[in-house]
Parts: structure tokens; C-alpha cells; sequence
């Protein structure tokens, strides 16, 4: 019976556990650089609806549309579509009748609708809360490649790999293995990142890209050749090629997460 039971530990180690886009580090990243950018209104705006939240910040709520799944089933099994998007299969061109035909269950559309519940200050707070901490983890989401990429294998949760001698999954690499693997804390992650230049000061736009391109652009990633390992061990050739696109994806969602807060949050009420 102990022997069986055993066994039965084993086999469930070597299990990828479900993934969610960047793990936790990754999403309090994607929101601790989107504070970075963002205008003294918004910020006041944020503070007044994370107020009396066990960690009130960004990074605080930035987990909580994984953590649904734990806290609350019925509203996670609602809401699991919105996290991502399949169009690899359709050269990465975002079509809303083909890819999300009801208008809402993909995460472009989570992004659009939720931003815009977000932005409406007729709606109750608890419901403006909600939507907050839906738009900080969808725009992280998008920005994990394997989140609009191929349907055929769920984002590379069914592509199987080893890495670092155990077993595990492409998605869940992405999510988080190759950003582990630098063996850095939060605060060091985040003083790295900080460091990437981008190309255009996005977050200070009046407006933000349209998350549409953010899931083209991340699908264009997957799509690339050798994004796909052609061995199932990984090694650190695979992270040293691709850990530096992940991290431009983490700063490039800083950046179109601010810009969508400053463009909803930004103006002073009158």
C-alpha cells in the first residue's frame, strides 16, 4: 500500500501543473513596470480601488484571475476563455467573427470590454475593482507568446519537453522555467527589465496600441523558427536564444498595461 502510494507521488511529480500566462512572477512584473509609467491621476484612481486589499497594488492583484480557479470555480470556469486567443493556425491574423465570434470569450475582447467597465465611473466600485484586476492580468496574459498562439495544442501545454531534468511543457517553460532559471527575486527581475530600452515611449500615448496587434505580435513570436524545440530536452541553447524575447514581451506588457490605465484612469474627475 506505502509502495503504491509512492508510486503514485511519483507519477503526479512529473505532471506539469496547469499554466497560467507567466506564472507569478512574471504577471507582478509585467504590473510593477506598468507603475513605472503611469500619471499621478491614475495612480490616484488605482489607489482609491485597491484600497483595503490585502496587498493594494498592482502586483498584489496581479494573479488574482489565476487564482479564481482556487477561490472561485464558478467565476473561473466563466471567465478561463478570456485568458487567450488561438490564432497561429490562421497566420496570426486576429479575425473577431472567426476568433472570439461572441464577442467576448477570447482575451482580446476580455481586454476591450474589461477596460471599458474599468474606465465607466457610473459603475460600482466592486465592479471597477474587478475589472482592474482583469485588464492588469489579460494585458500580461497577451503578451505571453504560447497565449495566442496554436489551438491544435492548447499553447504548448501539450507539447511535452524536459527541462532542467524534469518534465514539464512548452507553455509552462514560457510561463515561467526560463524566467526561474536566471535565479533572480522580483526586485532584481524587475531592475533588469527596467534596463530594456523600447523603441517608442508607449505608455505615454494618449491612447493605447490596439490589444489586437499585442496578440498578433505575440503570435508572430511563436511562429518564428526554433520556437518550437526540435528535441524534448531543453537546454540552456533554448534559453539563451529565447529568455530575452520573453523578457521584451514583460516589457513591452508594462508599457501597453500603463498606456490602457493612464488612457481609462487618467483624466480628474469633475
Amino acid at each position: 500500500m506505502i509502495r503504491a502510494l509512492i508510486a503514485l507521488l511519483l507519477v503526479l511529480s512529473l505532471i506539469p501543473g496547469a499554466a497560467s500566462a507567466w506564472g507569478r512572477l512574471g504577471h507582478r512584473l509585467v504590473a510593477d513596470l506598468a507603475w513605472d509609467d503611469l500619471t499621478p491621476n491614475t495612480r490616484a484612481a488605482i489607489a482609491e480601488l485597491l484600497a483595503g486589499e490585502t496587498e493594494p497594488t498592482l502586483a498584489g492583484v496581479a494573479n488574482w484571475a489565476d487564482e479564481l480557479r482556487d477561490n472561485d470555480p464558478d467565476l473561473g470556469k466563466r471567465t478561463s476563455k478570456w485568458h487567450y486567443v488561438n490564432i497561429a493556425e490562421d497566420g496570426c491574423r486576429y479575425v473577431q467573427a472567426m476568433h472570439c465570434p461572441n464577442g467576448s470569450d477570447c482575451v482580446v475582447e476580455a481586454i476591450r470590454a474589461q477596460t471599458a467597465i474599468l474606465a465607466d465611473r457610473t459603475q460600482p466600485k466592486a465592479i471597477r475593482l474587478q475589472a482592474l484586476k482583469f485588464v492588469v492580468h489579460f494585458i500580461g496574459d497577451v503578451h505571453q507568446p504560447l497565449h495566442a498562439g496554436y489551438g491544435h495544442d492548447k499553447g504548448g501545454n501539450d507539447r511535452q519537453i524536459n527541462f532542467n531534468g524534469k518534465g514539464s511543457n512548452l507553455h509552462s517553460l514560457w510561463d515561467s522555467g526560463m524566467l526561474n532559471d536566471a535565479g533572480l527575486d522580483e526586485a532584481a527581475y524587475l531592475q533588469r527589465l527596467r534596463a530594456m530600452p523600447l523603441a517608442v515611449p508607449m505608455a505615454r500615448q494618449p491612447l493605447p496600441p490596439p490589444s489586437p496587434q499585442w496578440a498578433e505580435a505575440s503570435c508572430a513570436i511563436v511562429v518564428r523558427p526554433g520556437f518550437y524545440p526540435p528535441a524534448a530536452v531543453v537546454g540552456q541553447d533554448y534559453v539563451q536564444t529565447w529568455r530575452p524575447v520573453a523578457e521584451m514581451q514583460l516589457r513591452h506588457g508594462g508599457a501597453h498595461l500603463a498606456a490602457t490605465l493612464n488612457a481609462a484612469l487618467g483624466t480628474k474627475r469633475r
